[in-house]
């Protein structure tokens, strides 16, 4: 496996790429608009293809490098169901499995530093955002922080790992790069509590100063959508009730590009045909799946995702493949149920 932990010294923040070796798929945790181009340059490097962005909560420190590794890359973008941001590719929620090739990460909801906030399990190593630090927890005075709901993510979720597993944290201030499950429980001070009301009055008498970046970053992390108006202008979008009377025509081929996890828990849009996003470029290449529909077919290619955001990078890579027939609803299936559009169940 590879694994690289790269350090933003001015908000203190580490963000990790996980790769495995065979297709070159890679993933980055928690990255800093910043540093995107150091990002990509080690991916060029290590010739790595970036497939996923994930960001472990709406961080208040820094802003996040998500939008712009999916402008520059097509990536796909992956944050919690809970979080205010407007629009990812991807949202996740506890029990998922965050996959790329040759790897898996467990999904785990661990609010109380944000409501937002998640964790990622790997069978060595555990991603734990800002809600469990190297000798410190996250503060949770903020973006609906509760110190009740850290205690239960600590001690009834992360401490319930295995010893040796590595704790990798979003933030360090003080130099530390990796700590252990064991060494935290042993320890880290703020978890040599023994009760929740001890832990909730020691978080609410810290009395911390705001993050400096704050009142820019929480903004500008909330805004991070593809501008689907832009794909829409040039034709190439669908409004939800458009693509439910193309499909009860039977006039459209429906191409689902979401994950099977994603199909099994809000439903496929029956006919449909599933082709994951990651596979775009294989199928959209000549003699692949979708070029052979396209040529062998009458009807236009229409893809959808969850919230658009995969289907206009879709749209816009096939019509660079030729494809000049090929549509995608803007808004994804969540605006095709908000339209009242058929869905069948899902199934892997």
């Amino acid at each position: 496996m590879i694994f690289r932990q790269l350090f933003d010294q001015v908000s203190g923040t580490y963000s990790y790429i996980l790769a495995s070796r065979h297709g070159g798929e890679a993933m980055i945790i928690d990255p800093v608009l910043e540093k995107v181009d150091r990002y990509l340059q080690l991916m060029r490097e290590l010739d790595l293809k970036l497939v996923k962005a994930v960001d472990t909560h709406l961080h208040a420190d820094h802003i996040t490098g998500l939008g712009a590794l999916r402008d520059r890359t097509q990536c796909i973008t992956v944050m919690g169901e809970q979080s205010k941001v407007d629009v990812v590719s991807m949202r996740i929620a506890d029990g998922d499995k965050l996959t790329i090739e040759g790897i898996k990460l467990d999904v785990i909801y661990t609010p109380g530093h944000t409501d937002d906030s998640y964790s990622f399990v790997m069978p060595d190593r555990v991603f734990t955002g800002d809600t469990l630090l190297i000798r410190g927890t996250g503060r949770t005075d903020f973006q609906n922080g509760d110190a009740r709901q850290q205690y239960e993510s600590i001690f009834n979720r992360l401490m319930k790992l295995p010893d040796e597993t590595f704790v990798f944290p979003a933030h360090d201030y003080k130099g530390d790069t990796v700590s252990t499950i064991a060494e935290e429980r042993a320890h880290n001070p703020r978890l040599q509590v023994k009760s929740v009301e001890e832990y909730v009055a020691l978080m609410a008498n810290l009395r911390l100063s705001n993050p400096k970046m704050m009142d820019v970053a929480v903004p500008a992390n909330m805004q991070q959508g593809l501008a689907q108006e832009s794909v829409a202008a040039r034709g190439w979008a669908l409004s939800a009730a458009e693509a439910i009377g193309l499909h009860a025509s039977r006039t459209v081929s429906l191409v689902d590009l979401r994950e099977h996890t994603e199909r099994e828990r809000h439903g496929i849009i029956p006919g449909s045909l599933h082709a994951p996003y990651p596979d775009l470029r294989e199928n959209l290449a000549r003699h692949g799946l979708l070029h052979e529909l396209a040529e062998t077919s009458d009807k236009p290619l229409v893809f959808y995702c969850a919230f658009g955001e995969r289907s206009a990078m879709a749209v816009q890579a096939a019509q660079d493949a030729g494809l000049a027939s090929a549509r995608h609803i803007q808004g994804g299936i969540a605006a095709w149920r908000e339209a009242g559009g058929p869905l069948a169940a899902g199934r892997h």
